[in-house]
């Protein structure tokens, strides 16, 4: 089992990050993924400095903090395929010279990748996407300050929420940890919410990129509803889902992803 699998396994077994779920001990574990207990007591050392669980004798229990389950490394290898299908689509809506928001999360960070040398002037809400659009020579790339979140290099906070709200978009590109119909486009952050629904209001298109499991769920902090978007992007959007964003006007690209 590779190293950002059982990492995915453990945190599973263990609920982190939600501050609910279970305790193991490190045999369970050990059982559970097929490894050597000194194998298990590495990775809950690993994941415990990553906030994903907490350290206790014997074992591991969820974090005491709401918020992103897995750590951003282990994120972006989760439906790696899925989010490279879906960055191409949502590339093909930036044209040279527009000026694009893109949104901090490992689907946004793929999409940035795809504008590489586009042509753009774009606002990045990570230091991963800023990274990736100018890692070609063509973009004008911009940060807007302020405090970074240790793990994934988010702006967070009124530095963030003041640039979007001083810039103007041709195109913004949003992700979401869930977008239920019912509930809304939704964050697990509220600084996080803040800045999105600042996005929305300054941008010309708004264009969501997500993978079809985001629109079961829910998180605490809602930024918008389906009628806030311009574009949906995501692979198998449930049919409901679909045809209740079709008739709001909503572009619906269902991407396939071998």
């Amino acid at each position: 089992m590779q190293r950002s699998e059982r990492h995915r396994v453990i945190i599973r077994a263990v609920g982190g990050g939600s501050g609910v779920g279970t305790t193991r001990t490190i045999a369970e574990l050990a059982e559970l993924t097929g490894l050597s207990p000194v194998t298990i007591r590495r990775d809950l050392t690993e994941l415990a400095a990553q906030g994903a669980v907490r350290r206790v004798r014997g074992g591991a229990a969820p974090a005491p903090t709401r918020g992103t389950p897995y750590p951003f490394g282990l994120r972006e290898t989760e439906d790696a395929d899925a989010k490279h299908a879906l960055a191409r689509e949502a590339a093909t809506l930036v044209r040279p010279g527009d000026s694009v928001l893109v949104d901090n999360g490992t689907t946004a960070l793929a999409v940035a990748r795809e504008l590489a040398g586009v042509g753009v002037t774009a606002l990045a809400l990570s230091l991963h996407a800023a990274a990736a659009l100018a890692s070609k020579p063509g973009n004008q790339v911009v940060v807007p300050g302020g405090t970074l979140r240790t793990d994934d290099l988010t702006f967070a906070g009124a530095a963030a929420l003041e640039a979007v709200r001083g810039m103007r978009f041709d195109v913004a590109i949003l992700g979401a940890c869930a977008a239920d119909p019912d509930s809304g486009l939704t964050v697990a952050e509220w600084d996080d919410a803040q800045v999105k629904r600042a996005a929305i209001a300054a941008a010309q298109r708004v264009v969501l990129v997500a993978t079809a499991d985001k629109f079961a769920r829910t998180a605490a902090y809602r930024f918008g509803t389906l009628a806030d978007l311009d574009v949906v992007v995501s692979t198998g959007v449930p049919v409901t889902v679909a045809h209740e964003a079709r008739e709001l006007g909503i572009d619906v690209r269902d991407v396939p992803c071998a």
